[in-house]
């Protein structure tokens, strides 16, 4: 049974913005009725049943509203999107698609005509699925250290290389890469190119991962690549990654998430009598303090990507808070409920395995600290 309502933000949404957000809740009940959703669906990665639910909601046009009207969208404002995502992510119904929320906007900023036309209409009926080859065995989180490489080769590239921790590339079409042309370091030289998973040369190795999800390793032996999957320039793929990595880090762990994590450790507490525990008390207002700072963290960031900022200090900072939230819970729900938490629920190891994962994917807690300390605090000087 689905919850009724998510009243979060009621305070500062729009009368425009509620209503978005109730609308998207209807759909999802009937989803649900439609068995499109199942109880841990938002864990289970972007095939399957979370597949089909995306492209339920591309049919709505949810996919792409907040794309230019030129390119199908419906010039939504960006709370549009984050609302959307947030929402699924309280009903566990799926984490948000990579392609239309992400890569779409890089996209239509910066690709070719030709590859807009190949691209975005898969990106806006959702059945197009892509994954992210960023990281790398020695370029993790700080990706100005990769060295996939690619060669220009006459109309082509040809790529090697070999990327790891890679979401979703066991049931992608496409891969949205982050290589290297030239002999520049650091973040000059690096270029975004869009490969076919198909193609000769590519091997994908699922990597199983403790929550029962996976990733994957994608090795690159000589692939080649159409001059005409070039995003932007060579050489330029820095400037565009940084906005597109500010909205990963800001959906990687949702509010809307946390705070359904948080109802069912009060629900659980409650059902073993321990709901006027002082100790649960004191949990649940650290927990729901916590929460409005997270919820505060990602608007921030939602307003600095609408006002035309690049929200990367913001995200990092809506990672960090989040990351270490969603850990919070499942280990004092541990705590306080002692074994049965872990033998008589089946949520509450699976949250906790899946927390771990929170705290690296879109970039681990350590390199978020790093980076607000540079950019905030100025506690170093930027490479």
């Amino acid at each position: 049974m689905l919850p009724d309502r998510l009243d979060s933000y009621d305070a500062v949404l729009s009368e425009d913005e509620r209503s978005f957000r109730d609308e998207v809740i209807a759909a999802l009940h009937d989803a649900d009725a439609a068995g499109l959703l199942s109880p841990h669906q938002y864990f289970e990665g972007r095939g399957g049943r979370a597949r089909e639910l995306y492209r339920a909601l591309g049919a709505r046009g949810w996919l792409s509203m907040c794309w230019p009207a030129s390119q199908g969208g419906a010039d939504a404002p960006l709370s549009h999107e984050f609302l959307l995502w947030d929402t699924l992510a309280y009903y566990r119904a799926a984490r948000p698609d990579l392609g239309p929320g992400l890569i779409a906007h890089v996209v239509i900023k910066a690709g070719s005509p030709d590859l807009q036309r190949r691209l975005l209409p898969g990106l806006r009926d959702g059945g197009l699925a892509m994954s992210l080859g960023y990281s790398e065995p020695e370029a993790g989180s700080d990706l100005t250290h990769l060295s996939t490489q690619a060669v220009r080769d006459g109309d082509e590239y040809v790529v090697r290389g070999h990327k790891i921790w890679t979401s979703e590339a066991h049931h992608a079409q496409k891969l949205w890469l982050l290589c290297r042309v030239g002999e520049e370091t650091g973040r000059r030289g690096l270029t975004l190119l869009v490969v076919d998973l198909d193609s000769a040369g590519v091997s994908v190795s699922p990597i199983p991962t403790m929550d029962g999800h996976a990733v994957n390793e994608v090795f690159l032996d000589d692939v080649r690549v159409p001059a005409g999957n070039l995003v932007g320039e060579e050489g330029g793929a820095w400037r565009l990654i940084r906005e597109a990595l500010a909205v990963e880090r800001l959906t990687q762990v949702l509010p809307g998430r946390i705070r359904r994590d948080i109802e069912g450790f009060e629900s659980r507490a409650s059902d073993a009598g321990l709901a006027s525990d002082p100790e649960v008390r004191r949990a649940a207002a650290d927990f729901r303090g916590r929460l409005a700072l997270v919820e505060a963290s990602a608007l921030a960031t939602v307003a600095a990507l609408s006002a035309g900022g690049d929200g990367v200090l913001e995200a990092a900072r809506s990672k960090l808070l989040a990351a270490r939230l969603c850990q919070d819970i499942p280990r004092r729900a541990v705590d306080v409920l002692g074994v049965p938490a872990v033998t008589d629920d089946p949520d509450i190891p699976l949250l906790w395995r899946q927390s771990v994962f929170e705290t690296i994917a879109g970039g681990t807690v350590e390199i978020m600290s790093s980076l607000i300390g540079r950019e905030a605090l100025a506690l170093a000087s930027s490479a």
